[in-house]
């Protein structure tokens, strides 16, 4: 045979199988990366750029991912369903996911909160470690299935401010009465205390505390609270917000639309669910010392809670927890899990991590960072 000739059959032969193959592949590839656009109902307006920015994040890395095959569009709180009601959308279909805070609906069943934070749980570092080790992720995942939901954390904001007060309060006596903007699991602990829990929307906190209809109000933290004003008209602010160690703010999908994705669209949804929860933390860490510096400047006068109160406090919330392990099965399975690690978190916070901070803050109050 002429070798010439066999070398040009045998390279037209290789382009015809390759062009052959490449065709039988187009369908599967298709088949595999389809075109899927859902709608995300936030449970935050725009103006709260870190933490609405969460579900931007997770939007702009999947359609990256996908070359805008697989899209999420995020909707501000308001502009589909309103904020509180994100999750039930979620499951009935409207959207097809939520960004939103698992605590927001724990009147309908206390174990929405753990998801979420609960009074003196785990601080941020404690829950990312808990959810993405622990089994935390799977535990709530078992009960937001019966919610038809699926879950992954979506952002954290770190351990929260003790809100903004009209006047000081230094012992348990000064709560009795306090009328205080404050939700959920903390307001059920604070109210054994004498306060009276308030729920009241955050654009309408302002104009309550200057009108002196409520006396206090709990909001997030530095970067968040500047935007709103409040030390203009209650500018003792205190700390730390015990029933927020570690707020962690959750995706939430319809359930069965995660479990037609394709298993690729399932793995980048948990990637780019992660790197958002990340990102959220990192940019609130590296905005907050800033915020309270210019809170400072302009009038907050900054205040920690007395051990007194947060004992108190402490205790009241374990009476809380003792009533609500009796009662509700679901509830003890998560709770028994992150109090078991809870114990070896602060038990291993307190060696390296507490003393190297604790030398530097020395530091920097004596003027040498």
């Amino acid at each position: 045979m002429d070798r010439r000739s066999f070398i040009r059959k045998a390279g037209t032969t290789g382009v015809g199988a390759a062009a052959a193959a490449a065709t039988l592949a187009a369908p599967a590839i298709a088949q595999s990366n389809p075109k899927i656009t859902w709608r995300l109902a936030s449970s935050f307006p725009k103006s709260l750029d870190t933490i609405y920015g969460g579900a931007e994040v997770l939007s702009k890395h999947l359609s990256e991912a996908t070359d805008g095959n697989f899209t999420i569009q995020p909707f501000a709180a308001g502009e589909i369903v309103p904020g509180l009601q994100a999750a039930d959308a979620t499951t009935a279909g409207t959207v097809e996911a939520c960004h939103t805070v698992a605590y927001y609906y724990w009147g309908k069943d206390p174990t929405w909160a753990l998801g979420a934070a609960v009074p003196f749980a785990l601080n941020a570092r404690g829950m990312n470690a808990w959810h993405y080790h622990g089994g935390g992720i799977d535990l709530f995942n078992e009960f937001l299935a019966t919610q038809g939901l699926y879950g992954l954390p979506g952002g954290n904001t770190g351990v929260q401010m003790g809100g903004w007060f009209r006047k000081e309060i230094n012992t348990v006596a000064d709560l009795q009465g306090l009328k205080m903007r404050i939700g959920g699991f903390a307001g059920k602990v604070v109210e054994r205390l004498g306060v009276v829990p308030q729920q009241i929307a955050g654009g309408d906190i302002y104009p309550a505390l200057e009108k002196g209809t409520i006396d206090a109000a709990e909001w997030v933290g530095p970067y968040d609270d500047e935007k709103l004003g409040f030390q203009k008209v209650a500018p003792y602010y205190y700390y730390p917000g015990w029933w927020e160690g570690g707020p962690t703010v959750h995706f939430m999908f319809n359930k069965a639309k995660v479990d037609e994705l394709p298993a690729a669209y399932k793995a980048l949804l948990r990637t780019a669910a992660q790197a958002a929860d990340a990102n959220m933390l990192q940019k609130y860490d590296f905005l907050n010392p800033t915020a309270v510096k210019s809170l400072v400047a302009n009038g907050a006068q900054l205040r920690p809670f007395s051990p007194e109160i947060l004992s108190a406090c402490f205790d009241k919330a374990n009476e809380v927890y003792a009533e609500m392990e009796a009662s509700n099965p679901a509830f003890k399975k998560i709770w028994d899990s992150i109090k078991g690690f809870r114990k070896d978190h602060y038990l291993w916070a307190q060696i390296a991590e507490y003393n190297y901070d604790t030398f530097m803050m020395i530091q920097q109050r004596n003027g040498k960072l």
